[in-house]
């Protein structure tokens, strides 16, 4: 069934074309990631879907309901708990429908009704709170107007889930999350029966999820069947077959041209109709190619030794431990990710580097002729008034890069900005356009130890694999805070992973901690086992007193064989769903599992959702039976 169809969609910001004709349709059940460059008008088409902005030209059709995360989402109510509780006001709605319904005879529209209900739930009341908890919101007393720019998205994330619309429309979902957070999302979106269209730069979210990409290039939207790494191959074939044709076409003007130049005035209809031929090449829209840029980081300052190091480092805020005896060692070409969920220090961290705070015990140590330069998430370190121009130059006409100066017309050309920019003020770009104007300024800064807190925030697919590429060929020390996941499995040579209590542990790579900590789970689960199977042991050794003005308790009720039977099978079974669950678990959030057509991710994540439920039942009747064997 189509949910959405749009056509002919066209929108313009001042002098600026950004949509041009968009047509698409959305399907029920569909899960789209709508892909392009920076400042295409992704974000833009996806408001005018849900409502939000009114296009220009064209129009939008749509059945059922549409949820939309904005970048900049307004919450309602005063307090956290009440802009949650008014996302699921649709269930009181509906219950109440169904009871008009019942009341009115109105057998067939209360049944459907029913059936409804039956699949969304008759109580979701109890989900509220597990929502918020999932996605790292506040507490439900944490008053809105008060909230950061990441904690009122994350709210705005849990409303949107939490409506259960027929189509759901996620504007970069991903940012300010922690990567356990992410990839719970992941599972769920694959599970979600509704449709999906989600812009987003995490890839490996992109191929778990989406059933096909939309990109808009040049202001229309091209559509491409499959998963992200479908559409990287396909795009490349189209684009590859489009300039041979834009070729052919040029050269066609070309003789064209020549020929009109040369020929005497056109009166017979044959030349005539030559012309027209050449008017009508000539008035065809060219094949724009793929903008493209290098970014060079390296400073070629020589220096050996560590760049950083950390002795016995300690730090407190309000009784709570965020960093307990950490010690740790940089040398030049480190690439480090900081790994961990929000909260637990991890920008405390970047900040001790930096120097902003000062440990309460312990040292931290840079060596000689270390600069360092910040990219935070709130991209400060530009004027939201000056032009971009004016941010890019610092005022001057020309910028020093390496060891010569170029003009800074041709030094934001080479990130993109055409002339078109230069005077546009800097509150006026987009939120990749400012992450791309900070790239370039770090570039001229010439650090040899950069701090990037959430770097890929806001940014294309094509710049980020851009600042991947200059992150490898750095000669300096990177230190990464990141939840995208591709960006560090490519990108880092080591993780320093923040595993509760102010312990930081140092690992090779981002796969070698997923496995200690499914290692450490695994210890965890066994010796919860053995501790229960040893309560029901001394249960059955402890002797009850009976006291002399007392009857004597009935005898206890011996296992029957088909019990001692199924006690004896019980822990088998249980290791086999948690076995079971945590290959679930890998399997889901392995990007290389959806592209086998064979599987039904649905099933599989309503699969994983059960085994709790399955794995508690089973403990309890274990735990039962354990107290009379």
């Amino acid at each position: 069934m189509e949910l959405l169809r749009a056509r002919g969609i066209e929108k313009v910001y001042a002098d600026r074309p950004i949509l041009r004709g968009v047509d698409l349709s959305i399907g029920s059940g569909e899960r789209i990631g709508l892909v392009g460059v920076n400042g295409c008008g992704k974000s833009t088409l996806l408001r005018i879907l849900g409502g939000a902005v009114s296009p220009d030209h064209g129009d939008v059709f749509a059945r059922g309901t549409i949820a939309l995360l904005d970048q900049d989402p307004v919450l309602p109510g005063e307090t956290v708990g009440d802009a949650a509780d008014d996302a699921i006001k649709w269930h009181a709605e509906l219950l109440a429908a169904w009871e008009e319904a019942l009341t009115n005879g109105e057998q067939e529209r209360a049944d459907e009704l029913q059936a409804k209900l039956d699949d969304r739930g008759w109580d979701v009341s109890h989900t509220v709170e597990a929502m918020l908890s999932r996605v790292g919101a506040p507490p439900r007393e944490a008053r809105c107007d008060r909230l950061s720019g990441g904690e009122r998205r994350r709210v705005a994330l849990a409303r949107c889930l939490l409506g259960a619309p027929d189509l759901l429309l996620l504007d970069e979902p991903t940012n300010h999350l922690d990567a356990d957070t992410v990839e719970w999302l992941q599972v769920w979106l694959a599970a979600q029966r509704g449709a999906v269209v989600i812009v987003t730069h995490d890839r490996y979210l992109l191929e778990a999820v989406a059933t096909r990409i939309i990109e808009v290039e040049d202001g229309v939207g091209v559509s491409y069947d499959g998963s992200y790494a479908d559409y990287l191959i396909e795009r490349a074939e189209r684009r590859s077959t489009m300039e041979r044709a834009d070729d052919q076409r040029l050269s066609m003007i070309a003789r064209e041209a020549e020929w009109a130049s040369r020929s005497p005035a056109a009166r017979s209809v044959k030349q005539k109709a030559r012309l027209e031929r050449l008017a009508a090449l000539q008035s065809q829209r060219g094949f724009k190619k793929d903008p493209g840029f290098a970014l060079d980081l390296r400073t070629g300052l020589k220096h050996g030794g560590t760049v950083l190091e950390g002795h016995g480092v300690w730090k407190s805020y309000g009784g709570r431990t965020l960093l307990k005896n950490v010690d740790f060692g940089l040398v030049a070409g480190d690439r480090i990710g900081i790994l961990g969920p929000n909260g637990v220090g991890k920008t405390t961290l970047l900040r001790l580097i930096m120097g902003q705070d000062k440990p309460d015990k312990g040292t931290l140590v840079r060596g000689a002729r270390v600069k360092a330069s910040v990219l935070d998430q709130e991209r400060t370190g530009l004027d939201l008034d000056q032009t971009v121009f004016e941010a890019a130059g610092g005022g001057n006409d020309q910028v020093k890069v390496g060891e010569g100066f170029v003009h800074v017309a041709s030094f934001l050309g080479r990130f993109l900005f055409t002339r078109e920019f230069f005077t546009r003020q800097v509150r006026a770009l987009s939120g990749g356009e400012r992450a791309r104007l900070l790239l370039a300024k770090l570039l001229l800064q010439g650090s040899n130890l950069l701090l990037l807190d959430e770097p890929t925030n806001d940014l294309d697919l094509q710049t980020m694999r851009v600042l991947e590429e200059a992150l490898m060929g750095y000669d300096g020390v990177a230190i990464i805070v990141t939840h995208d996941r591709a960006f560090l499995d490519r990108v880092c040579t080591g993780v320093l992973a923040f595993e509760g209590e102010g312990n930081v542990v140092r690992y090779a790579s981002r796969q070698q901690y997923l496995s200690a900590q499914a290692a450490k789970l695994e210890a965890a689960r066994a010796e919860a086992k053995a501790e229960a199977r040893g309560e029901a042991k001394a249960e059955v050794k402890r002797a009850e007193p009976v006291a002399e003005a007392r009857p004597p308790a009935p005898p206890r009720r011996k296992l029957s064989f088909k019990e001692q039977k199924e006690f004896e099978e019980l822990p088998v079974r249980i290791e086999l769903l948690e076995a079971e669950q945590a290959k679930l678990s890998a399997r889901l959030v392995d990007p290389g599992s959806w592209r086998d057509a064979s599987t039904d991710a649905s099933a599989l994540s309503r699969r994983l959702a059960a085994l709790p439920v399955e794995i508690d039942a089973l403990m309890s009747r274990w735990s039962e039976l354990g107290a009379r064997a």
